[in-house]
C-alpha cells in the first residue's frame, strides 16, 4: 500500500510541475518568427546573388556572368524589391513568417531571372556569350591539334 502511496506522490508532482512549466511558458508569452529576416539575413542573400550572377554558375552558363561591380547594385535591388514585394504581399504578421519567406524567396529567383533573360537580349551580352562559345571552341580545337601533333612527333 506504501508503493501505491509513493507512486500516486509522484504522478501528482510530476503534474504539478508540468503545469508549472506550462504557466511559466505562457506568461513569457514566447514566439518564433522568421520574418522579417535580419540585416545580417539579407546581406547574405545579396552575397549569395552577387555570386551567382558574377561566377560561373548554372545561370551564367545560359546567359553570361555579369561584372562584379553590377552584380552588387543589381543583387540589392532584386533583395530589396523582393523584401518589399513579400511584405506588402502579407501585411499581416499573425504567423510565423513562412508564407512570406516563400514569396520573398520567389520574388528574389523570379527577378534574377527576369534580369537575367532581359540582359540576354542586349547585343553586349550576346557578344560575351559568342565570345564565350569561340573560345570554348577554340580550346577544344587547340587541345584535339595538340594530342595530333604529340602523337606524330
Amino acid at each position: 500500500m506504501a508503493a501505491e502511496t509513493d507512486t500516486g506522490s509522484v504522478v501528482q508532482l510530476e503534474k504539478q510541475e508540468t503545469d508549472d512549466t506550462t504557466k511559466k511558458l505562457e506568461k513569457m508569452n514566447i514566439s518564433f518568427s522568421i520574418w522579417p529576416p535580419t540585416q545580417r539575413t539579407r546581406d547574405a542573400v545579396t552575397k549569395g546573388l552577387v555570386s551567382t550572377l558574377s561566377t560561373t554558375s548554372i545561370l551564367s552558363k545560359r546567359y553570361g556572368t555579369v561584372p562584379t561591380e553590377e552584380a552588387t547594385a543589381i543583387a540589392e535591388r532584386i533583395e530589396n524589391e523582393a523584401f518589399v514585394a513579400a511584405s506588402a504581399s502579407f501585411p499581416s504578421a499573425d504567423d510565423d513568417g513562412i508564407e512570406v519567406l516563400q514569396t520573398y524567396s520567389k520574388e528574389i529567383s523570379k527577378r534574377m531571372l527576369d534580369y537575367m533573360k532581359s540582359r540576354s537580349d542586349l547585343p553586349v551580352a550576346a557578344s560575351t556569350l559568342d565570345e564565350e562559345r569561340v573560345a570554348t571552341a577554340t580550346t577544344a580545337v587547340d587541345s584535339a591539334g595538340q594530342d595530333d601533333e604529340s602523337s606524330t612527333v
